[in-house]
């Protein structure tokens, strides 16, 4: 059985992967497999809709030993609204990010402004997740990247327009969970604006001639470290940006 049978057959209630599992891969040999692993998604009926970005700040790089970040495959079945059940999860964790809703290609050479006028930004919660056991901060590098850079779920708020580079770099999440807040963070540790982060993907994606495509949606990279995803009713602020009610049970 391959690692690509291993990674499609995993799932939280009855089989994950060892951590200790060996992928003797290149980083650009990772992500060709991950491409390898979404095109059959796909074929079964969950498409690509977009990407996240992980390891934005050096904070998270420090703990997989990553010098820039890594990026996955967001597909159909990550997106969820209004509650998702604790049960259908592996090991959850939950993160605070911009959401980029894609109005227009985005090209290798597009400055950030110009990226900035081809999106509408969101608020957005992501809940990475991994096939692989006891997997954070334990997994290698080429572990992530096989693993469509541990793509959970995401959660998208209502996109707003008009705003600008240096009101992005500054805003500010507050992450409330039954009403106590747990964590609070800045856009500002997103590669020091999260569009920067939109940027870095671009051009990473260009190296195997993909692109960021109209329709899209981007998940830019977390505000906080991330903290263990549990049952309860979440709410995160984004000042100046909107509010997120999130259930898990």
């Amino acid at each position: 059985m391959t690692l690509i049978d291993e990674l499609r057959r995993a799932n939280p209630n009855e089989k994950k992967l060892n951590k200790n599992e060996s992928i003797q891969q290149t980083i650009e040999e990772a992500y060709s497999f991950q491409m390898h692993l979404v095109e059959e998604e796909s074929q079964n009926g969950n498409p690509l809709i977009g990407y996240k970005i992980s390891l934005t700040s050096q904070e998270t790089q420090k703990l997989f030993g990553a010098r820039e970040p890594l990026y996955g495959a967001l597909t159909k079945d990550s997106l969820v609204s209004g509650g998702l059940p604790l049960d259908e999860l592996s090991e959850p964790l939950i993160e605070v990010e911009l959401m980029f809703i894609v109005d227009q290609d985005i090209k290798v050479e597009d400055d950030e402004i110009t990226i900035l006028n081809k999106t509408r930004v969101a608020p957005g919660i992501e809940i990475p997740d991994s096939r692989f056991e006891d997997w954070f901060p334990n997994l290698t590098l080429h572990q992530i990247i096989c693993d469509r850079a541990v793509a959970g779920k995401v959660v998208v708020g209502e996109p707003v327009s008009g705003l600008t580079i240096n009101s992005l770099k500054s805003i500010k999440a507050d992450v409330r969970l039954n009403h106590e807040t747990i964590a609070t963070g800045y856009s500002s540790e997103v590669l020091g604006n999260p569009v920067n982060a939109v940027k870095w993907l671009c051009q990473e994606l260009s190296k195997t001639e993909q692109c960021i495509q109209k329709g899209m949606i981007i998940s830019s990279g977390t505000f906080i470290m991330p903290k263990r995803l549990e049952r309860g009713s979440y709410q995160v602020n984004f000042v100046g940006l909107g509010e997120i009610q999130f259930e898990v049970y």
